[in-house]
């Protein structure tokens, strides 16, 4: 097979046959290991477990308010502020022993409604550093406004509701820290007294919910039996407008157990079991991982067949490693030639495609190459002298100027312009034909003498010589030298077109003078065209 294509059609099928092969065999094997996962009853699982705990926690914060509400409306005999006083402290020696057997409280309180007494105000102990509880100052009440339940929501909120209830979450007065707390009315004959109350650490509950995770990235989060957030590890609740938030759309929490719904785009399952104190433990996770059954099976198969491809790549690779490297070659050549390089090796030469077209490329670049030199020839030189143009010169001076602005080390140069004195009065009388003889013997008198330095004509008349290197150093000499040549050549007895009567002008680059190269030139123009008024006199 000499065709190139037919050679890599053949391997890529092959290639192609062999992976299906594998990926099948591999598939059966993965399908029949493969059982169907219960994500569900995963999910209702983590949820009971949950439960259980956050209602012994919750249970035992609800169990200790209500006993201490229970004891005080009990023990209330009177309203007046000494049976009041005597009344606190039997209530605040009970609450205490409570408080110490109920797990993660915070704070507890009772507070007495102003309305009811102004000196008997209430008790407030916390426990922020876990040694023990101390009595704090209570808060002053008879700031705010008793009625207005946005306000001191421990107390307005029981006292409005006229029955226990938990409380969103929100800033303890005074100490700076989130809690969430449950709250108790006290009355006596049915006139309200005051509340008490435990702050339970809203990290506590955080802990306990925030340790149920499934998959991963589920998780769980409290609501209210409507649906709206008490707790989310992902947002805080505590800033949430007067309304609150939902994730779980609460029309679709209806009475079933299973929700699915979408949440911030994506698709989600939850299962929800309703808490001791009325809320919502809510676990979820995303559809895409708990249908991981049939997704892990299809990734199975994708990493196999990744795997059969990479093997099959490497084979690919090594086995037409022969085929590619004069492609790659080919590719490097035409880089080269783009850059304007033609020299280059190409040395595959076999009978197919691509030996053809490798020996086709050589071809034209040679070509090329000839048609650019002799372009350049044409372009690049004056046809009359057989110098370098005014086109050379231009791109001459760029180079220099390209020297001076890096500015590492300021090249040495010079520029001499020359003007062929008497050229219009020579083609006027003898004609052009003996004028292009006179600018000849100009021209080859300037390269006589600068040998070593590039020549241009760069007008009519005009011609320019930049000087480098070793002809720098010793330009004062060639410029006597080039006085001492014009003036044999003009005292012999030839005709007007054949001597030489030029005009001149040298400058020298000075860093601190010249900031291009045209400036050089510029001066040297100046200088030649003193000498020429020089001349005249």
């Amino acid at each position: 097979m000499h065709s190139l294509r037919t050679r890599i059609t053949v391997t890529m099928l092959c290639l192609i046959l062999v992976a299906l092969i594998i990926v099948t065999l591999l598939s059966a094997i993965f399908i029949r290991r493969t059982e169907s996962r219960k994500s569900d009853q995963l999910l209702l699982m983590l949820c009971e477990s949950g439960e259980q705990s956050l209602n012994y926690y919750f249970d035992s914060v609800e169990d200790s308010v209500l006993r201490v509400s229970s004891f005080v409306e009990e023990d209330l005999d009177g309203l007046d502020d000494e049976q009041l006083a005597q009344h606190m402290e039997n209530a605040r020696e009970y609450f205490g022993l409570m408080a110490s057997k109920t797990k993660g409280v915070l704070t507890y309180y009772y507070r007495i409604d102003p309305s009811v007494s102004s000196s008997v105000k209430g008790f407030w102990y916390t426990n922020l550093d876990g040694e023990g509880f101390k009595e704090h100052e209570v808060t002053d009440i008879t700031k705010y406004d008793v009625e207005d339940t946005s306000k001191l929501v421990w107390f307005t909120v029981p006292k409005h509701e006229g029955t226990p209830i938990w409380l969103a979450p929100y800033i303890t007065d005074n100490l700076d820290v989130r809690v969430i707390s449950y709250d108790a009315p006290v009355y006596c004959n049915g006139q309200f007294i005051g509340v008490v109350g435990i702050e339970v650490d809203y990290s506590t509950m955080a802990a306990e919910v925030n340790a149920i995770h499934p998959y991963r990235n589920g998780y769980a989060f409290l609501s209210d039996s409507d649906g709206k957030l008490f707790y989310h590890p992902h947002i805080d609740v505590t800033n949430l407008p007067t309304e609150g938030a939902y994730e779980i759309p609460a029309d679709e929490v209806g009475d079933g157990t299973y929700i699915h719904y979408t949440y911030n785009g994506e698709d989600k399952v939850a299962v929800w079991r309703q808490l001791s104190n009325g809320m919502r433990l809510n676990v979820t996770a995303p559809v895409s991982e708990t249908e991981g059954g049939w997704k892990g099976l299809i990734l199975n198969i994708g990493l196999s067949a990744v795997f059969v491809l990479i093997l099959a790549t490497v084979f690919l690779m090594i086995h037409t490693r022969r085929i590619t490297r004069p492609l790659e070659q080919l590719t490097k050549a035409a880089e080269q030639v783009d850059q304007g390089d033609y020299d280059f090796d190409l040395p595959y030469d076999g009978d197919d495609e691509l030996g053809r077209l490798t020996r086709s490329f050589k071809t034209l670049s040679d070509n090329v190459k000839v048609h650019i030199n002799v372009l350049n020839g044409q372009v690049y030189f004056d046809a009359l002298t057989h110098v370098k143009n005014k086109g050379a010169f231009t791109i001459a001076l760029n180079e220099l100027q390209e020297q001076i602005d890096k500015g590492e080390q300021a090249p040495e140069f010079a520029i001499g312009m020359f003007d062929c004195d008497s050229l219009k009065k020579i083609n006027d009388q003898y004609g052009h034909t003996r004028g292009d003889i006179y600018l000849k013997t100009a021209c080859s008198t300037i390269c006589e003498v600068f040998k070593h330095c590039p020549v241009f004509r760069i007008g009519g008349d005009e011609f320019a010589v930049i000087v480098q290197n070793a002809d720098y150093s010793n330009m004062e000499s060639l410029v006597e030298q080039f006085d001492q040549t014009t003036d044999a050549i003009n005292a012999s007895p030839c005709e007007p077109w054949e001597k030489v009567r030029i005009s001149k002008g040298f400058a020298v680059f000075s860093p601190s003078e010249d900031g291009t190269a045209s400036s050089v030139m510029q001066r040297a123009d100046k200088l030649m065209y003193e000498n020429k008024r020089e001349r005249k006199k």
